[in-house]
């Protein structure tokens, strides 16, 4: 989930483009899926995935 409302913003913008059907991956295709418009909105706001926190050796 975005933690800052720069983050959310970022989101919301991409998730709009992705329903007007404007998002574009980066290969230049049109995004079709909607789990590729959500990881591409994480990816631009710089939002970790959950569960990636890192794990330190003993």
């Amino acid at each position: 989930m975005p933690e800052t409302a720069t983050q959310k913003r970022k989101v919301e913008k991409v998730m709009h483009e992705y329903k007007e059907g404007d998002l574009k991956s980066s290969s230049g295709d049109k995004v079709k899926s909607r789990k590729q418009a959500v990881a591409i909105a994480m990816s631009e706001a710089d939002i970790p995935k959950k569960g990636s926190k890192k794990k330190t050796k003993h």
